[in-house]
């Protein structure tokens, strides 16, 4: 059953105990689903747009900001996580700049720009911190700019679990690593994503399912949402 015990704080405190570890795993292409099928995807979704800057929510140790500055994107990577952002600075190229900021802080005062495009990649994981998130989206954005997510797919992640929104038990497994305690994540139906996008001026305008091959379930979710006019 979802546990209403875990919190936005212990998601943040586990992944500051794990930020090391995590970025070996994706340094290495340890992930199957990502090295096959979820990276290629978010990519060719945001190329697809065709933006000249992006806000990366949720950066990590950086790679899809990399990717995109590679490509003489602007990027500014945000992570709450300083460990992370500390190792995407260090990596950063000439289009990149990395801040250290919990979700609740990110707003157009504190940024002091906007943007074309903001991307989450697997990085909405709270509750309370998500949805404040959500609806700071707007102002971060440039007229008739665009938000994107990749998520895990609920229809796969619900498990034998009722289908509903609640805080669940993290885990490791399927992924190598010296890890410690996994960070708990809040599960969201695709109606609540959908809810979440509408309740705070968005339109979603596509919503792709990734798959390996035509046979295989969805490897992840993606939404594509525009402010709404």
């Amino acid at each position: 059953m979802p546990n209403s015990e875990f919190s936005d704080d212990q998601v943040l405190n586990c992944w500051h105990k794990n930020a090391h570890e995590w970025t070996k795993v994706v340094d290495n292409a340890a992930i199957p689903s990502r090295r096959l099928v979820t990276d290629a995807a978010i990519v060719s979704t945001i190329i697809a747009h065709q933006p000249e800057n992006i806000l990366d929510i949720g950066c990590g140790e950086g790679w899809l900001s990399r990717k995109f500055a590679e490509q003489g994107i602007r990027v500014c990577g945000i992570d709450g996580v300083k460990d992370l952002v500390d190792i995407a600075s260090a990596r950063a190229g000439a289009n990149e700049s990395y801040r250290h900021l919990q979700y609740e802080e990110i707003c157009a005062e504190e940024l002091e720009q906007k943007f074309q495009l903001m991307v989450c990649n697997f990085s909405l994981i709270g509750k309370d911190s998500v949805e404040q998130l959500f609806s700071n989206a707007r102002e971060l954005l440039l007229p008739g700019g665009h938000f994107i997510i990749q998520t895990l797919h609920p229809h796969q992640a619900c498990g034998d679990q009722p289908y509903r929104d609640g805080w669940r038990p993290g885990s490791w497994e399927g992924i190598e690593g010296d890890f410690d305690e996994a960070a708990p994540w809040y599960f969201r139906t695709l109606e609540s994503w959908i809810q979440l996008f509408h309740d705070n001026g968005f339109a979603i305008e596509r919503i792709s399912e990734p798959k390996a091959d035509i046979l295989s379930p969805p490897s992840s979710l993606i939404i594509c949402a525009k402010i709404m006019q």
